[in-house]
């Protein structure tokens, strides 16, 4: 898999834009403050219809302009994908593949797969559980779409039971629906979690292996799954469904205090351990950077093993994060992958060039091709 062009208009600070890629690797290069994270930018939101920076579709559109528009070109194993997307104030988002609207952002899932590595992964670590379940959910949504839907359906239902705890303190007798609600809930929820547990247990063991590679056996990362009160998720579905409702029977003079749902998949947690102790509060800034590149590696691979493809790889200003052994590293293993890598200068990359290397300079919102 991999991105053959990207036509880039008012988005930014890209007037009207189209660009060429190899499907080897890309160094998009240049001072900063230019333009070169903008490109990656829309590359990740027409793979997975969010912006990595924001959640606000006005802001990704260029100064005096009321849109913008983004058209890219994918070569898959067996066929090639056009992807359209188009934003306007006042106007809902719209996304085309193959020329065809699609009514559901689900549709769009899986047609151009792309992991992201930026400074801001850091987060990943650092910031509370959502960042890691949004990791998370972003990754197994490209791979498998049916839990996207599924994460779509519990947010809904979740708002739909939130909404009748508020109401059971004005009339009581309500208090005989939740039964109802608390199956649904359930259901839905049981799947979510049985995936994310499977997904977590392959993410773990690749990631131990990546990471002893990448530190020269020195340190151990592990990752541990912690669902809501505990679920047992390593049992069936089924059985997770019916663990749920117990639960949320358990704790339902809780939430009727508080008015919220207190047990779900809304409420996971991911533990990052590096040599049997939390990343987060006991790893330093290099062991936390260099343990998300181990994630995003292994990811990588488990992506490949599911769709028999490779992911389109973007690195945004990561190398310059790294020491030169780490580096070297990951370039030397970048292999069959299209990778796209943002930074200020080329020197590493015309020094470790295997002759593939296509040059892209960005200035303030233009490019040019060079050698």
């Amino acid at each position: 898999m991999y991105l053959d062009s990207i036509h880039i208009k008012n988005f930014r600070n890209y007037g009207n834009t189209f660009i060429n890629f190899s499907k080897n690797i890309n160094i998009i290069y240049g001072e900063n403050a230019q333009g070169k994270t903008n490109i990656i930018e829309a590359v990740f939101l027409c793979a997975s219809g969010r912006s990595h920076r924001t959640n606000k579709d006005y802001e990704l559109i260029k100064h005096n302009s009321d849109g913008y528009k983004l058209e890219i070109e994918v070569v898959k194993k067996y066929d090639k994908i056009n992807i359209e997307m188009e934003y306007g104030v006042g106007r809902k988002k719209s996304i085309k593949i193959n020329e065809i609207p699609i009514k559901k952002i689900g549709n769009l899932m899986g047609n151009l797969i792309a992991v992201i590595f930026s400074p801001e992964d850091i987060l990943l670590i650092k910031e509370g559980p959502s960042q890691r379940r949004r990791f998370i959910d972003i990754t197994v949504s490209q791979i498998k779409p049916a839990y996207f839907y599924d994460l779509q359906e519990y947010a809904k239902i979740l708002m739909q039971r939130n909404a009748l705890l508020k109401e059971i303190q004005k009339d009581r007798g309500l208090i005989d629906t939740l039964d109802v609600w608390d199956r649904k809930i359930s259901q839905v929820a049981s799947k979510i979690m049985k995936t994310r547990d499977e997904f977590i247990t392959v993410l773990s063991e690749k990631t131990s292996i990546m990471h002893k590679k990448l530190t020269n056996g020195k340190e151990e990362l592990n990752i541990k799954y912690s669902p809501s009160n505990k679920i047992k998720t390593k049992n069936t579905t089924k059985e997770i469904e019916e663990e749920l409702e117990r639960e949320l029977k358990k704790n339902r003079n809780m939430e009727l205090k508080r008015c919220i749902t207190l047990i779900g998949p809304h409420r996971d947690e991911y533990e990052i351990i590096l040599n049997g102790m939390n990343l987060k509060i006991y790893g330093s800034q290099g062991q936390q950077r260099t343990s998300v590149l181990s994630i995003k590696l292994s990811e990588i691979e488990i992506i490949k093993e599911e769709i028999g493809e490779y992911p389109v790889l973007l690195l945004d200003d990561v190398l310059s994060e790294l020491d030169e052994n780490r580096k070297k590293y990951l370039y030397m293993n970048l292999g069959e992958m299209q990778t796209f890598i943002t930074c200020t200068k080329k020197d590493f990359f015309e020094r470790e060039n295997n002759g593939d290397n296509k040059y892209i300079k960005v200035i303030n919102g233009s490019v040019e091709i060079t050698e």
